[in-house]
């Protein structure tokens, strides 16, 4: 009952609107050629709240309170500042609600302007945490093929590619392609597929050309934006209909057959009055290409064979070679199976290329429209439907190929701009056509019931059939009975070698088989090809492999034999936020007075799983998942200088305790250019329904949720792999309860982050603007999985120190699991924008980040997989004329270098291995048309074409080059 209250109370405040509130707009404009100045900087100074001009110029900015005078400045790089004065008696003037600004350039101002200003919004000066920012003109002059891969250029921010469709963006460690630690928004909706419980990178996000600003918030970020802002937000802003109208098309193309066609259409409508009261937009963008390929043909790290081992490897993106059978396919040893199996040594099961497997013709289609409707000036109802689809290869557990993925989402949203909104959307998947690839891989193999077991006895068959000690004219024979020494003896080519003196005989006859290493080569290969072709291996290209790969990956179920996922998940989520504006009234002076607003809100969310027992446990039982959660926060700005807030949170699942998460900030700005910073965040992370439900049968293992826990506590048999091996080792008689090592694993618990933060941003000469920042973070109950078998005995004699297993029942299981240690992270970031004129801009940043050992050791800890230093340099230019023809102005550029040192990136066994240090050079050259609305942009990322691979086990990624084009129609 109290959590409905608490929601009908916030449901309340929706009607609580503050009409005391002052909206002023208007439209900047260069005072001799009447030119809209893009960017310009108009800040109230009572409450010392600016915006930035868009794109024609035009801004809107809102006071809190009626109070008048009201002192408005505006400025822009090369022009004189200008202060207006609004009296009352000017505000009842309605032409006063409409301000047209005229700027003076100022030639003396261009070369000693303050050209910090004009780039940097007040927002991100006083942020109290970590903000990197794309707006939306470094979005367009991005050197990347697009926004989101410009985003990697960002202090602090970490990108990572899995195939050229599935691109992901982590912050401050603990790096994956399933990045569940951090959440994206798009105008404050979440876009996380539901089943998987993270986003797709953009691959179902927004269109480019809808794209306002980009902002990727670093740290704990609970407070405001709720669970799972676990180590960070990117926070994007689409293109407001009433202030970007208009015909966008942007067509774009490239090597690998990139082509790329969208289009932006949004109109605005006037009341009988002249007054805005409704606008739509329409957004489609087509994107194709031949993606990269997974080919990476090097043994996994740590694997015993190399790619030298005649008898083959484990190859990194071959699926089904992989050793898990024991001893089954090793006569390395010396026992009786090294003399009548010559060089056989250890050998390798065929198997599959991902690209026998994986379609890598990518593609995507993004459609969105929206309409907007003006209730009055200041509030607006909108509604707004998202839709994606595609393929593309995804990267987890194991390798994903994402066919036909179909994402839906409608959303209806009231608000008014930094007063309230509530909000409700709804998010679907479709998983269509999707399917794991290794697992394909290993089902391929079994299609004409051929298993692992059979293979590898068949291979010694033909060896021995193939391969002799003859061959090479050697002769081992043994062991012998020696009656004048009572003991075993072996013969080594005629030379008698005593048992105890065995491996004299084993060198010598290694070298022999060194000696003939192309005999044998050649033999393994005459092995392999007999012994795929008696156990009828599917050969790719050919019509059965086809329509076996097609049988299996349509089938949804482990026990049909399928690979397939069925996954239509949807979620369901409400939120609603209020804010309380209090202004000081006790002085006539503004720059005496102080400002506190108290916002409160809420949030509920329902998760409704469904896989029809693919991948969750609903075979038979429907799953519900509910979480919801209240915040409140208080900001108070002093005109003296000082920014003080506070926020907590209180957050619930239905499986989990309440979850508390405070955090507080302090900024203080003593003059114009300095800002010191402290803050102190904590975050929650809610185990994800896969934590929770999983229950998908991989074939040599189970990977399940724990919300009921596992193991001995549990009444369950639950043993480590290894003592399980062991047991079996010795025979029967002499097996020994003891050799078993039992364990348990408690259900799983909630995720917890606190975060300190001390950051400092300054301006020097006008010119240099910089943003040094140190943390320290502490996890708590870090969610990873353990490995086990589970198994039922024959009987329950427990007085016995031996009793049988039952074979049938032994099962190897991955279970979602808490750390039992604390783990901390540290580190620091360095960014520096020199902006030598209002034309040209040097740039740099350098990541520190740093995983501390005490904890490290425990197993469950999830990998790190970031680099502990990376940096970035820049140098761009926009708005360069030669001379005054056409043809010779507005020219741009910008040129990037990054360099990222290599780091363990630990995933599955598969996926685990080295990525070296790699440095790439992006650039892009631009030319605006403004006679046609348009710019022409040519570019080139990576392009020294250094290949390197972004995450162990995806592809080699090298040069892209493209060309764009983008037509701005008023």
């Amino acid at each position: 009952m109290k959590k409905y209250l608490s929601i009908l109370y916030f449901l309340m405040l929706f009607h609580v609107i503050s009409y005391s509130q002052i909206t002023i707009k208007g439209r900047i404009l260069d005072k001799n050629t009447n030119e809209e100045l893009i960017g310009s900087n108009i800040i109230i100074k009572e409450t010392n709240t600016g915006v930035s001009s868009d794109n024609n110029g035009f801004f809107s900015i809102k006071k809190p309170n009626n109070i008048f005078p009201i002192h408005l400045t505006v400025s822009y790089i090369g022009y004189e500042k200008k202060e207006i004065v609004i009296s009352k008696q000017d505000w009842s003037n309605m032409n006063m609600k409409d301000l047209i600004i005229y700027l003076n350039p100022d030639n003396k101002l261009i070369k000693e302007i303050n050209v910090v200003d004009s780039r940097l919004t007040l927002k991100q000066k006083e942020s109290p945490l970590t903000i990197e920012a794309l707006d939306i003109i470094s979005i367009k002059e991005t050197p990347s093929v697009n926004f989101y891969d410009g985003l990697g250029a960002l202090k602090g921010v970490d990108i990572s590619a899995a195939s050229l469709g599935f691109k992901i963006i982590n912050t401050r460690g603990f790096n994956s392609t399933s990045p569940v630690r951090s959440l994206q928004i798009i105008d404050g909706v979440d876009n996380q597929a539901p089943g998987m419980n993270f986003s797709l990178g953009n691959f179902l996000g927004s269109s480019e050309l809808d794209i306002q600003k980009v902002e990727i918030i670093q740290g704990a970020s609970s407070a405001y934006f709720g669970p799972n802002a676990f180590n960070g937000v990117i926070k994007m802003e689409t293109k407001d209909p009433f202030i970007h109208t208009g015909i966008d098309i942007q067509t774009k193309f490239g090597n690998r057959n990139l082509y790329e066609n969208s289009i932006r259409i949004s109109e605005k409508f006037k009341n009988i009055h002249g007054i805005d009261v409704f606008a739509y937009k329409i957004n489609l963008s087509y994107m194709q290409a031949y993606d990269w390929e997974a080919n990476n043909l090097n043994p996994v790290d740590g694997t015993n064979n190399d790619i030298n081992n005649p008898g083959g490897y484990d190859a990194v993106n071959i699926y089904g070679d992989e050793d898990t059978d024991g001893d089954l396919n090793n006569m390395t040893d010396f026992r009786s199976l090294y003399v009548v199996t010559p060089g056989l040594g250890k050998y390798h099961r065929t198997g599959y290329l991902e690209s026998d497997i994986v379609d890598y013709n990518t593609d995507n289609l993004k459609f969105s429209t929206s309409l907007h409707y003006k209730i009055n000036d200041d509030i607006t109802a909108q509604y707004k439907l998202n839709y994606g689809t595609g393929t593309t290869v995804y990267q987890g557990d194991n390798r994903y190929s994402l066919k036909n993925i179909e994402f839906f989402q409608n959303i209806i949203e009231i608000k008014q701009l930094n007063k309230f909104f509530i909000k409700l959307y709804n998010s679907k998947e479709d998983a269509g056509d999707s399917y794991d690839a290794v697992f394909t891989a290993i089902r391929l193999q079994e299609h004409n019931q051929t298993t692992n077991e059979d293979w590898y006895a068949a291979y010694k068959n033909n060896w021995r059939n193939n391969f002799q000690w003859s061959d090479i004219g050697w002769s081992v024979n043994g062991p012998f009975f020696d009656p004048n020494t009572f003991s075993s003896v072996y013969e080594f080519n005629g030379i008698i070698v005593p048992s105890s003196e065995v491996f004299t005989g084993i060198a010598m006859s290694d070298s022999v088989l060194n000696a003939n290493i192309e005999t044998i080569i050649s033999s393994h290969d005459f092995t392999r090809f007999q012994t795929d072709l008696a156990t009828n291996r599917l050969i790719p290209g050919t019509e059965d492999f086809q329509n076996s790969l097609n049988d299996i990956t349509s089938r949804i179920s482990y026990l049909d034999g399928g690979t397939g996922f069925y996954d239509k998940s949807a979620l369901t989520h409400i939120h609603g936020e209020y804010i309380f504006n209090i202004d000081e009234k006790n002085t006539k002076n503004y720059k005496d007075r102080h400002s506190v607003n108290i916002t409160t809100g809420f949030n509920i969310r329902r998760y409704n799983p469904d896989s029809r027992g693919s991948i969750f446990m609903d075979t038979v039982d429907k799953i519900q998942n509910l979480e919801y959660g209240i915040y409140s926060g208080i900001d108070y700005k002093s005109n003296k200088n000082l920014k003080i807030t506070a926020t907590l949170r209180v957050d619930k699942n239905q499986n989990f305790e309440y979850n508390f998460s405070p955090a507080s900030t302090i900024v203080y700005t003593p003059n114009e250019n300095d800002v010191f910073r402290c803050s102190f965040s904590s975050a929650i992370r809610n185990p994800t329904l896969s934590d929770q439900y999983l229950y998908y049968n991989v074939g040599r293992a189970i990977l399940i949720g724990n919300l009921s826990g596992h193991g001995q506590d549990y009444g369950e048999n639950l043993v480590t792999i290894q003592s399980l091996i062991n047991y079996f080792l010795p025979p029967l008689e002499e097996r020994s309860t003891d050799s078993l090592k039992f364990f348990s694993v408690d259900p799983i618990k909630t995720e917890k982050v606190k975060s300190f933060e001390l950051g400092y941003r300054t301006t020097i000469f006008n010119k240099i603007y910089i943003d040094a920042n140190v943390y320290y973070s502490k996890y708590k109950d870090f969610i990873g999985y353990k490995i086990g078998a589970k198994f039922e005995k024959k009987y329950n004699d427990t007085t016995e120190t031996t009793y049988g297993i039952s074979l049938p029942s032994i099962q190897a299981y991955r279970m979602a699991a808490n750390a039992e240690n604390i783990v901390s992270t540290k580190g620091a970031s360095l960014g520096v924008n020199y902006y030598l004129s209002k034309n040209f801009t040097f740039n740099g940043n350098y990541s520190w980040n740093k995983l501390n050992l005490e904890g490290t050791e425990d197993p469950i800890i999830p990998a790190y997989n970031t680099p502990e230093h990376k940096f970035n340099l820049g140098f761009s230019s926009r708005e360069i004329h030669f001379t005054k023809k056409p043809i010779l102005r507005n020219y741009g550029f910008n040129i990037n270098y990054k360099w990222i040192e290599g780091y363990e990136y630990e995933g599955s066994p598969q996926f685990t291995g080295f990525i070296p240090s790699y440095g790439l050079v992006d650039c892009q050259i631009s030319k605006k048309i403004p006679k046609y609305s348009s710019t022409i942009k040519i570019g080139s990322t990576n392009l020294l074409n250094n290949l390197h691979y972004e995450v162990y086990g995806g592809p080699y990624i090298g040069r892209m080059n493209y060309i764009s084009v983008l037509f701005e129609l008023k």
